[in-house]
């Protein structure tokens, strides 16, 4: 592997990862287009999909595409869709070579586009930088693979896993670098999720803000009875930002038409022990095109998608205090009475948050 593909590579992976969180349901693509050693073309997937990462760079570097090098973080597509296919956009814009970091999942290309290529003349090189697309990918391949968005679990708590006082107070456990921190993450996801306790308790509006980013995700709320306050910040804001409401399929008729009404998307969801069954919930979401969902408790979903083993990503933020046993947890009962059936997750990341530190773990494989 040459170190001038590595390096335009990871070009590529940052500029795709403009695209996270704004670009559902397709993939967060980035290109790089070289000739000479020369950068020509660069691009990402735009909002809402389109245009691709590989039709932004094209138009780009327009004539000096010809004889070039494109640096993709994903097989180019090969069907045709809402836009042309971008291998063929690349063998018309006579690009010599392709640099691919992994192939797509997606059985309408799934090798096809590195096919076309090929056929056409040009050299195709692949798996470069492959660990880095796959995990920057993992949301779209999840959705495509296995009917799901990627999860990241968020928890902010004390030193002692609480998140708020016996009384309900909560703000604020973690300092204003932390919180800052956790926009930005909403920013990077499809979709906010929170349990209904939360979203009576803290009334959140669950956006972006601060960051000078436009789009907002999603907020969802997973609530089985449906017993949401209708003058709280969602209910008022539903027309503005989507809102989307997880209920079981018992929940009141006067209160779905009411959040109805009020400008939010529903989804009735199956019961499993008188809760709302996780993996039909996301499977639902993913249905409806999410890659990646941000859940930020409390602790009775958190309880529910660690049972269900639907958690992907687990980021906690620790505070320097203690609450002690009569806080709320930061995770409801698991039902756990040996450690070896505990869901454990590996570390891949700590730091200092400000006053507070960031530890970020990963499925454990």
């Amino acid at each position: 592997m040459k170190d001038t593909d590595k390096r335009y590579m990871a070009l590529a992976l940052a500029l795709g990862r403009r695209g996270q969180g704004n670009c559902w349901p397709n993939p967060a693509v980035g290109c790089v287009i070289v000739r000479d050693g020369r950068i020509v073309g660069r691009g990402w997937t735009q909002p809402g999909g389109r245009p691709h990462a590989e039709v932004e760079a094209l138009a780009q570097a327009g004539a000096l595409a010809r004889g070039a090098t494109a640096y993709v973080t994903l097989e180019p597509c090969s069907h045709h869709g809402k836009t042309p296919p971008c291998a063929e956009a690349l063998i018309a814009a006579g690009v010599a070579r392709v640099v691919a970091a992994i192939e797509d999942s997606d059985t309408r290309v799934a090798g096809q586009g590195f096919a076309l290529l090929r056929a056409a003349g040009v050299e195709v090189t692949t798996g470069v930088l492959e660990d880095e697309a796959a995990l920057d990918h993992a949301g779209f391949f999840m959705k495509t693979e296995q009917g799901r968005p990627f999860v990241t679990l968020k928890l902010a708590s004390s030193l002692d896993g609480r998140i708020a006082t016996a009384t309900g107070q909560s703000k604020w456990i973690t300092g204003p670098e932390a919180r800052r921190e956790v926009h930005a993450m909403r920013a990077r996801h499809d979709a906010v999720m929170v349990g209904a306790g939360t979203a009576r308790a803290d009334d959140p509006s669950l956006t972006v803000r601060d960051l000078g980013i436009e789009h907002q995700p999603v907020r969802i709320i997973a609530s089985r009875r449906l017993d949401l306050p209708l003058i709280s910040q969602l209910a008022r804001t539903a027309r503005q930002t989507p809102v989307w409401l997880c209920h079981g399929h018992g929940a009141d008729t006067e209160r779905l038409k009411a959040w109805e009404g009020l400008g939010a998307r529903l989804f009735g969801c199956r019961l499993t022990s008188g809760q709302i069954d996780a993996a039909d919930m996301l499977a639902q979401l993913g249905h409806a095109g999410l890659t990646r969902v941000f859940c930020e408790g409390g602790g009775t979903l958190a309880a529910s998608l660690l049972t269900a083993d639907l958690v992907d990503e687990m980021v906690g933020f620790s505070a320097g205090l203690a609450i002690g046993a009569e806080g709320l947890p930061s995770i409801g009962a698991l039902g756990i009475d040996r450690l070896a059936n505990a869901p454990r997750f590996d570390l891949v990341e700590t730091r200092a948050i400000g006053a507070d530190i960031l530890h970020r773990w990963r499925r454990a494989h």
